[in-house]
């Protein structure tokens, strides 16, 4: 089921419950008993039909927060300011399942240390949002060539203005699948346990045997990592780092 779809099912199946509960007389009276039974409705809805779990939240504030909007009588082009704002941030994210994620410095200190210091470098970041990483590693490797690739507009404008100056750092708009990863020595990702197969595949057929895939958190589906790196900081980061094969080895 597709993620807008079972957002709304999930609303719809919180209001049933809410409903269900008022008429049976479990609710107290008053509005507010109402909007939490539906927001904890389409919560748990949300988790039984596999939402990802940053919707839950979403879930749990859309409509108290639906109903405050209109209470407090906003002008209309405050609605039309919020949803280009976020729609600039996040773009395509309720399609691709894949919301803005950003590296930390902690982050970008332990990916660097993975990086062969041999020879000069070509690395790739797939969603790189405002370039976080990228900054980072083109400061610390002068002698390689980082690449970015983000598609939402907001972020990419932010990491464009943050990244100017720096020589080793190509900033790029767009959809990384559409993109080649020839000639890529290494390839981050922080994205979602969604597209990590796809991510595998074109991996596989484009990246060089030998070449590095590093995932931020998620795990690809079926294929376990040859080494996992624990990062020190705040949220519990693993970089779990993939091996391209050659092609004889995958078959």
């Amino acid at each position: 089921m597709p993620p807008a779809l079972k957002a709304l099912v999930a609303q719809i199946a919180g209001w049933l419950i809410a409903y269900l509960l008022g008429r049976a007389g479990i609710l107290p009276p008053g509005l507010w008993p109402l909007l939490i039974a539906q927001a904890l409705g389409a919560t748990l809805s949300a988790v039984l039909l596999r939402s990802a779990r940053w919707w839950l939240p979403i879930h749990l504030v859309f409509t108290p927060l639906a109903v405050i909007a209109l209470r407090i009588d906003l002008a209309p082009a405050w609605y039309l300011a919020a949803f280009t704002l976020l729609a600039l941030i996040y773009w395509s994210s309720f399609r691709t399942q894949v919301p803005l994620y950003l590296s930390n410095r902690k982050t970008a200190t332990a990916f660097a240390e993975l990086l062969p210091t041999d020879r000069p470098l070509q690395v790739l970041d797939i969603g790189s949002g405002t370039g976080s990483l990228l900054r980072v590693l083109a400061r610390l490797r002068p002698d390689s060539h980082f690449t970015g690739i983000e598609s939402a507009p907001a972020p990419w404008a932010l990491g464009w203005v943050l990244g100017r100056g720096l020589a080793n750092l190509e900033w790029r708009r767009g959809d990384f699948f559409a993109r080649s990863w020839q000639g890529q020595d290494v390839v981050y990702a922080f994205l979602s346990p969604v597209p990590m197969s796809a991510v595998w595949q074109k991996a596989n057929r484009e990246m060089p045997a030998g070449s590095m895939l590093v995932s931020n958190s998620f795990a690809i589906p079926g294929h376990d990592p040859e080494r996992v790196v624990e990062v020190d900081d705040r949220r519990r980061t693993r970089l779990l780092v993939y091996r391209i094969q050659p092609a004889k080895a995958r078959n």
